[in-house]
């Protein structure tokens, strides 16, 4: 099942050439069918297909987490949102409503009268994004769209120095765009099929290069990819209900059910973004109607297992409770940093990443969350070290991380996402993050350790239910060896003055999305930027930002 419905045939020949005459391989896809089967016999004894709620069956609203992404539908489609939620990647819902995906700053809670206590607030929250056309009323199939075009900027700053992979100080502009289009089919009520198609082109400031902290996540960072559709999203999704219960799901674009059972474990197999479903917050998540820098939308020293495109191959299983939830990961890490094509040899070269998060809130009828994050990649990844120690002995010119032969190293990393609402339409949130740093930045940023704080402000504090802004601060870091590498002249997958004065990159950014009509949002913004690239030789450096989103 795994492989018919999830790679396919031909997949399945690249995934494992050679491989299924080998006993111990064999011996792996048996013991794989054996949990799976067992999983499924278990849990059918507790109504595995969760059924619609009917008079017997009590329906509750979802916990934080019960919806994987925020509802894609017209405001005729869907109910009042929470008062105080952000954006589409999240909301924060009251008690009895059914939040939107990735918020998970809300819980279920088992208190009637904080329900009750909430319900006049109900219509005061900011809605759903708006469509620009219906969606479908069968609810077994999913078709939306979104576009999404970033224009940035940036005018002459000072710099002693320029490398190779610098940020140029002379004047610069660039527009990036990402087209999706999302399809999905529920074949029975706990299993479901989801196919993304998508494209991305345009242009970044510098080709990406001279931050870690990138000031647009939509952009592509080999612009010698081709810019034909591609494969975003490709997974099958499976829910085994663990208790008689249901709570409402939200439908959106990562999960087409109705209903889901409160205590459940939901199990997917295909191509995916980890940031699909680990790290995400209500207020800072995405860059359609949020924030769009890259460590202020992601915790910048999550390495997270993903090929230049952000998408990976593996499989993620969840466990979902009232009030808490745990989430794993096993994935494909890229060849070489940054690098388009993965290692389809998971027995040598993976990445596991597992997320635990807790929903209670510090404030009295207000939605709180707290996610701890850790992942461990094993990857073709060169010593930061060892690059230097090779330079310094004479071996090579300047340094060098990838002069190395094939070895597979270990990086790990742990973080935190904290987020909590303080009034009906303001959202706090922080990260915190760290990894070991002495070995090469593989797959996402250059960033060793980052401390992020922001706000979220619902525009229903104006009258303004679908407008949106925010504004943040993230300090990023990186360790000594990384240090020692950039001041010699090495140069990163994104980084490299040829040279290195080391200071803390702090950036700062706001946006305001305003709602124009039905599905078109217009967003200014405006990120400023001391020590990019962690030099303190150069800059600081401030880019206006200007964003035209359509929800289809």
């Amino acid at each position: 099942m795994f492989y018919c419905a999830c790679w396919g045939s031909a997949l399945l020949e690249r995934l494992f050439p050679g491989l299924m005459r080998r006993f111990a391989f064999q011996i792996g896809l048996a013991i794989l069918a054996v949990l799976w089967v067992s999983l499924a016999f278990a849990c059918g004894a507790v109504a595995q297909d969760a059924q619609p709620a009917d008079s017997s069956t009590p329906v509750v609203a979802a916990s934080a987490h019960d919806t994987d992404t925020w509802a894609q539908q017209t405001s005729a489609d869907t109910p009042p949102a929470f008062a105080g939620t952000q954006d589409q990647s999240a909301e924060l819902p009251s008690q009895q409503r059914a939040p939107n995906a990735q918020s998970a700053a809300a819980q279920d809670s088992p208190q009637p009268d904080a329900q009750a206590a909430d319900a006049d607030d109900n219509n005061s929250g900011i809605q759903p994004p708006e469509t620009l056309f219906p969606h479908f009323s069968n609810t077994r199939y999913w078709l939306s769209g979104q576009a999404n075009f970033i224009f940035q900027t940036h005018s002459d700053f000072p710099a002693d120095y320029s490398g190779a992979h610098s940020l140029s100080p002379r004047y610069e502009k660039a527009t990036s765009r990402v087209l999706t289009l999302y399809t999905g089919f529920r074949v029975t009520n706990s299993f479901e099929v989801l196919v993304d198609i998508e494209e991305a082109g345009g242009a970044a400031l510098s080709q990406g290069f001279g931050l870690a902290g990138n000031t647009d996540l939509d952009i592509v960072r080999n612009p010698l990819l081709s810019k034909t559709p591609y494969l975003g999203r490709g997974m099958v999704h499976k829910v085994f209900a663990l208790s008689t219960d249901t709570v409402k799901n939200n439908r959106n674009y990562l999960s087409l059910f109705d209903t889901l059972p409160r205590r459940r474990i939901e199990v997917r197999f295909g191509k995916f973004g980890l940031p699909d479903f680990l790290d995400t917050n209500s207020v800072g998540t995405d860059t359609h109607f949020q924030f769009i820098n890259w460590t202020i939308d992601n915790n910048g020293a999550w390495d997270y297992a993903a090929d230049t495109r952000g998408y990976t191959v593996g499989g993620f299983i969840e466990y979902d409770d009232t009030n808490w939830s745990l989430r794993f990961v096993e994935a494909l890490m890229p060849k070489v940093a940054n690098g388009i094509d993965l290692v389809w040899q998971p027995w040598h070269v993976h990445a596991e990443d597992l997320e635990l998060e807790e929903r209670h809130s510090l404030i009295p009828k207000r939605a709180g969350a707290m996610r701890l994050l850790t992942y461990f990649n094993h990857a073709n990844m060169g010593i930061y070290r060892d690059a230097v120690e090779q330079f310094q002995g004479g071996e090579v010119p300047i340094p060098d991380i990838t002069n190395h032969p094939w070895h597979v190293t270990l990086k790990y990393g742990i973080g935190a996402n904290i987020e909590q609402q303080l009034t009906p339409n303001v959202t706090a949130f922080a990260r915190w993050g760290w990894d070991n740093g002495k070995t090469e930045s593989f797959a996402y940023t250059e960033v060793d350790s980052t401390v992020l704080t922001g706000v979220g402000f619902a525009g229903a504090m104006w009258h303004r239910k679908q407008d949106r802004a925010g504004i943040s601060f993230v300090s990023n870091g990186i360790k000594k060896d990384h240090q020692n590498y950039l001041a010699d002249g090495g140069l990163g997958f994104l980084l490299g003055d040829g040279g290195l004065s080391y200071g803390r990159e702090n950036i700062e950014e706001f946006y305001y999305t305003v709602h124009v009509w039905r599905g078109i949002y217009l967003a200014p913004g405006v990120q400023h930027i001391n020590n990019p690239g962690y030099n303190r030789d150069r800059g600081p450096v401030v880019v206006p930002t200007f964003r035209a989103h359509v929800e289809f």
